[in-house]
């Protein structure tokens, strides 16, 4: 089973070109919206002859990772991001275990790779200073019904210590809701911080069939309008959405709704920049160039494409050449499909080493990010006639850590999974850095979306009934990930690491576990490994040692450079998480979360792909 998953981990990305719908979209609680694509197949049916070539067993691969790392020692260094991308010796460990006969991957000789030229990690063309960068954090206003002026007080102090810019206050139609955003944004006010808001109105919430519901959108947001902590752009009040795609507002069409009674109302023409999350093809920018200043690709934070729902069509696509046109078009799945054709089927250990740099510039890829970009030209002629600007649509980019949400039919109908192994948020912040100019502002998800967990915030407000895979299950160590990586993007220069860290994450128990859950396994689960992913953080070459088991002589050694290493180790039910960072013998920091905090279920009660993160800072 472990090799199935692994083939099925790599070959189903290049089944994922057959995808002939629209990609599930994030949907809120208020309303579901979300179409189901079938049954998944039974991945047991896969041909054995893909399996025919497995051999050999092991317990523990370190990945090649692309290396990142700071260019100074200073609190805030004065040299720029590097040019050029270097790969890093890889880590390997020193001690091997024999004892772990269930880990997820295959036996494969170490690795190591030389340093050599990649992407740019800045483009070459002069950086447009004239407007700041902002990174800014999904924040769901529908959990916080309880919310005192304090509690909004202590959100925007930790979010801004995390180099978060400001909120995106995703309203609904709760009555009490704008109560909840005057709070945000009086607290905003009083914290003397530059910190910013604005309003995403979330339009699978808010009504959008008559006039009457685009008033009520109007008087939602104009209160607003000349905050002090209004975020502003092109000295106009920003506003995004949530969807809104299918609003008519009453008019013959959505573009002639959204311009007439919104956009282009008097009492908001000229004084909001309107950038949303539209989900339509963007090939049909062009039509919303009336009422459109930018786009916000919510989809964007996750490789959404990447899921199992066509994986009975790998076989034919690999042998008998039907997806050969699609995905020569593609080139992140052309890379994959040549390294699978290339050696998989040949000798699966020999196909490691390819598949798995592959497979890393695939989850980085920013070409939704490039279709989306391109389509704002179709833009931008036409809202400088609109408004008498030389502004350029801007582009707003997601990065997210993960997604897992769990609701029965009988509820909101919703559980699935995104692809979110292979440390996907350190990743996708990377990919942004690297092409830091097509990105003008960058949208966390989320602060505080429990339902989906991928909140970065402390658990607190009230939930939307997501208890049950919330609930001991903190995510506040990814906010000093956060700090790196967002400083590093609104200033084109990395922060120096002054204290060794160490972070590590990992789901509560196996991904084929069985339970006695009446909603079921999510959609895509098959893609999970059963890993723990960490994140070192080091003042300097250092030996890192993890484990999941008790028993020492079972741990790993990895040699690691000055910077940022992205590691994994398997983990097996009853196994625990644990990670040291030591320098010439001593102990700089150690991270060991309590079994009774996190051990790795075996028999899980109940289905949750949420992740347990914990993180430690050297003294």
């Amino acid at each position: 089973m472990p090799y199935t998953t692994l083939i099925v981990l790599f070959i189903i990305l290049l089944s994922a070109v057959h995808a002939l719908v629209i990609p599930p979209r994030r949907t809120t609680i208020q309303r579901h919206t979300r179409g189901k694509a079938g049954l998944l197949e039974d991945l047991s049916s896969i041909s054995p002859n893909l399996l025919s070539n497995a051999s050999g067993t092991g317990d523990f691969l370190v990945i090649p990772r692309v290396q990142v790392t700071p260019t100074s020692v200073l609190t805030r260094s004065s040299a720029p991001i590097p040019n050029t991308l270097t790969s890093i010796n890889e880590a390997t460990p020193t001690h091997k275990s024999s004892n772990n006969p269930a880990a997820p991957f295959p036996s494969a000789p170490p690795f190591t790779t030389t340093p050599k030229a990649s992407k740019p990690l800045m483009s070459t063309s002069p950086v447009d200073n004239s407007l700041q960068k902002y990174v800014v954090a999904h924040h769901m206003v529908g959990n916080t019904y309880p919310y005192t002026l304090n509690d909004w007080a202590d959100d925007i102090r930790l979010a801004h210590a995390s180099g978060i810019d400001g909120f995106a206050l995703n309203c609904g139609i709760d009555d009490w809701s704008a109560a909840r955003v005057a709070d945000a944004y009086e607290a905003a006010k009083q914290s003397n911080l530059d910190f910013k808001l604005f309003i995403s109105l979330d339009m699978t919430s808010f009504p959008c069939q008559s006039p009457d519901d685009a008033c009520r959108l109007r008087e939602f947001i104009k209160p607003y309008l000349d905050h002090p902590n209004q975020l502003r752009y092109d000295s106009r009040a920003f506003v995004s959405t949530f969807a809104g795609e299918t609003c008519t507002f009453g008019q013959a069409s959505v573009q002639e709704g959204w311009k007439s009674q919104f956009v282009q109302q008097n009492d908001l023409q000229g004084k909001i920049y309107f950038v949303p999350a539209f989900f339509i093809d963007p090939a049909e920018f062009g039509g919303f160039s009336e009422v459109m200043n930018g786009d916000f690709n919510w989809n964007s934070g996750w490789p959404i494409e990447l899921t199992t729902s066509f994986a009975h069509n790998l076989v034919a696509s690999l042998s008998d050449g039907t997806g050969a046109a699609t995905v020569n078009k593609i080139p992140s799945i052309f890379q994959l499909s040549n390294a699978i054709l290339g050696s998989t089927f040949r000798s699966l250990t020999s196909a490691i080493p390819a598949l798995a740099p592959v497979l890393n510039e695939f989850i980085k890829s920013t070409e939704t990010d490039d279709e989306h970009v391109k389509a704002l030209e179709a833009l931008h002629t036409n809202i400088q006639a609109r408004d008498d600007r030389a502004m350029k649509p801007m582009y707003m980019g997601a990065v997210s850590p993960w997604f897992f949400t769990q609701y029965g039919k009988d509820s909101f109908d919703k559980n699935w999974i995104y692809f979110s192994d292979h440390h996907l948020y350190v990743k996708r912040w990377e990919s942004i850095i690297s092409n830091r100019d097509q990105f003008d502002i960058i949208q966390i998800l989320t602060w505080n979306d429990y339902g989906e967990s991928h909140y970065i915030g402390p658990v607190k407000g009230s939930q939307p009934n997501s208890e049950a895979w919330v609930n001991g299950f903190d995510h506040t160590g990814w906010l000093e990930l956060t700090r790196y990586y967002a400083t590093a993007y609104k200033t084109g220069i990395f922060p120096a690491i002054e204290k060794d860290k160490i972070f590590m994450w990992s789901r509560p128990h196996p991904s084929q576990a069985k339970a006695d859950d009446p909603v079921g396994q999510p959609e895509n689960f098959e893609l999970s490994q059963d890993v723990v992913w960490v994140v070192v953080m080091t003042t300097g070459p250092s030996t890192v040692i993890l484990s999941t088991s008790s028993d020492a002589a079972a741990s790993q050694q990895i040699q690691v450079p000055l910077g940022v290493s992205k590691l994994s180790v398997p983990i097996t039910p009853g196994g625990i998480m644990k990670g040291i960072i030591q320098r010439e013998g001593e102990t700089i920091v150690e991270l060991a979360p309590s079994p009774e905090a996190f051990t790795f279920q075996g028999s899980p009660a109940s289905y949750n792909f949420n992740a347990f993160v914990a993180s430690a800072i050297a003294n």
